[in-house]
């Protein structure tokens, strides 16, 4: 039986790949798609994603989420984003691996009324099962709805995550970016009592996806695979020039990793059980803080430390061409 997800996005290039990765695979429910403020503003963020919609001829519903983080947009100042250098195409032009809006016809859909923190709270109260949410961009939306009605966490089946990094980050020296921009949300919902999977950078940057994911996906030939080929290989020229991985010619595709969970969770390699902490002061703002200790009291989250490049390939190409 098909596993019913919410997925909340700040729809970029990483955030598209979920989004296809979730309505096309089979044992993947796509109840609906929240957008929030993120790798763009919320108009880019939600425009891109019915784009993606479209791209699909898919009818999930969209709702459109928080413009602006709960604190974080009022405190200032904060500790400043670490200016990278930045990657060029061979004709000297800056690559962007977030465009403002995506080389794809303008949409023509529309959003849902009610907002997505407000959906949250109506969906979950009537639910009758419980249903995952997968978290790909900022944690506003959910943070919100836990705060109008905080046992609506009794209906979730679980929480993953794409966020955080212990080894690795890249926002900051101590920071990734979706906690980074709004570490209060992500305070309150990991403190929420549902069940919680983290899918931090330590993961993605280890599941991969390369030039041989791109090209196989331009074999399938389809509209979605060629669009999903081009967002793959701009992320592969902005990593291979400002933060290399393992394998060179390859990029951390962040976000499908979380719902390739949802598929096979051996995807993710040395989950351990741990309390996982935010930062919301100092130098380490919006740090999460992994507490591996014997004695920690509360263990809150299920912090994946690796991923499995060969399945997450395989499950990514397969979706796409079956």
């Amino acid at each position: 039986m098909p596993r019913k997800i919410i997925l909340d996005v700040d729809t970029g290039s990483d955030d598209a790949c979920a989004i296809m990765l979730a309505w096309l695979h089979p044992e993947i429910q796509l109840e609906a798609v929240c957008t929030v403020k993120g790798n763009q503003p919320l108009k880019y963020t939600t425009e891109n994603t019915l784009r993606i919609r479209e791209l699909l001829h898919a009818d999930f519903p969209v709702y459109r989420g928080c413009a602006h983080g709960l604190v974080s947009d009022l405190v200032y100042p904060r500790i400043p984003v670490t200016k990278n250098a930045d990657a060029v195409d061979e004709h000297g032009n800056v690559l962007h691996i977030h465009k403002e809006l995506f080389d794809l016809p303008e949409a023509t859909g529309k959003c849902e009324e009610m907002p997505a923190p407000m959906f949250y709270v109506d969906y979950l109260s009537k639910a009758e099962e419980p249903v995952t949410v997968v978290m790909v961009g900022p944690l506003t939306n959910l943070a919100v709805a836990l705060l109008i009605k905080p046992e609506i966490a009794e209906k979730i089946e679980e929480i993953v995550i794409m966020g955080g990094g212990h080894n690795i980050t890249n926002v900051t020296l101590a920071a990734e970016f979706n906690i980074y921009d709004d570490p209060e949300s992500a305070l309150r919902v990991l403190h929420c009592g549902a069940k919680i999977t983290m899918v931090p950078l330590d993961a993605t940057h280890t599941a991969y996806i390369s030039k041989k994911e791109s090209d196989q996906l331009r074999e399938i030939s389809t509209p979605e695979a060629n669009f999903a080929a081009d967002l793959i290989d701009l992320r592969i020229m902005v990593h291979d020039q400002v933060q290399p991985l393992e394998v060179k010619g390859s990029c951390a595709l962040h976000d499908p990793l979380c719902i390739a969970y949802l598929i096979d969770p051996e995807v993710l390699q040395n989950v351990s059980l741990c309390n996982v902490e935010v930062s919301l002061s100092g130098i380490t703002y919006g740090q999460t803080i992994v507490d591996q200790r014997y004695m920690q009291k509360e263990r809150n989250v299920y912090y994946a430390f690796r991923g499995d490049h060969e399945r997450f390939a395989k499950i990514l190409v397969d979706a796409f061409r079956h």
